[in-house]
C-alpha cells in the first residue's frame, strides 16, 4: 500500500498525469511530437512544454519561489500561444528535461509548504490572484490530466496506442475486427439519432 495523506494523494495524481503526458512521446520521431493535429495547432511536445511552464508558475513563482528557468515563450513581447509549441531548435531533450526540472521544483514547494499556504498568481488581477497551495496543485493536476487525455487522442490518431501509461491501457482485449465494428456500429447508430431529430 502506498503512503496516503492529502500531499501524497494529490502527488501521486499528478505524477500519474506527468508520466502519462511524456509516455506519449515514446517511440516517435522529431516531426510527429512536433506536428500540429488539430486546427488550432494542438501538438505532443508543446503540451509537455505549455505544461512545464503551468508547474514553474503556480506551483513556483505564485509562492515566492521562483525556478530561475528561462521561459523565452512567456515574456513580454513574446507570440501569442509560444508556449504551446516547440521550435525546431528547442529539442525534445530539452524539454522533456525543462519538465522534470519543474517537477523537481512543485514537488518541493508542495513538499515545504503546508496546503493552507497563500501565494499570489503573478498573471492574475491583483484583487484576484491569492489562492492556497492546495488550489494550486488542484489547479495543475487538472491541467496536466486535461493534456493527458489530448495527447492520449492524438498519440491514437497517429498510431493506435492508447491507455494512461504503457502495459495498462484498459481496453477490452480484442482484436482489429472487433474495432471496426465497433466503430461502424456507432456511427449507424449516430447517424440514426441525426435522422431522429
Amino acid at each position: 500500500m502506498t503512503a496516503s495523506g492529502p500531499k501524497a494523494d494529490l502527488h501521486r495524481y499528478l505524477q500519474s498525469a506527468r508520466d502519462a503526458l511524456l509516455w506519449k512521446l515514446e517511440g516517435l520521431s522529431e516531426y510527429d511530437i512536433r506536428r500540429p493535429l488539430t486546427p488550432t495547432g494542438t501538438n505532443l511536445l508543446g503540451m509537455v512544454k505549455h505544461v512545464a511552464s503551468v508547474e514553474l508558475g503556480y506551483l513556483g513563482d505564485t509562492f515566492g519561489r521562483p525556478s530561475g528557468e528561462p521561459q523565452p515563450w512567456l515574456e513580454d513581447g513574446a507570440e501569442p500561444n509560444a508556449d504551446m509549441w516547440a521550435t525546431a531548435d528547442e529539442s525534445r531533450e530539452q524539454m522533456v528535461g525543462l519538465y522534470r526540472r519543474a517537477w523537481a521544483h512543485a514537488d518541493a514547494t508542495i513538499d515545504a509548504l503546508a496546503l493552507d499556504t497563500i501565494g499570489r498568481v503573478p498573471w492574475w488581477p491583483s484583487d484576484k490572484n491569492e489562492v492556497t497551495l492546495h488550489h494550486a496543485v488542484v489547479r495543475v493536476i487538472a491541467d496536466t490530466h486535461r493534456h493527458a487525455g489530448h495527447a492520449d487522442v492524438l498519440r491514437e490518431l497517429m498510431d493506435g496506442a492508447v491507455g494512461m501509461n504503457k502495459g495498462k491501457d484498459d481496453m477490452p482485449p480484442v482484436d482489429s475486427a472487433w474495432w471496426e465494428n465497433y466503430r461502424s456500429r456507432l456511427e449507424r447508430a449516430a447517424r440514426e439519432a441525426d435522422r431522429g431529430a
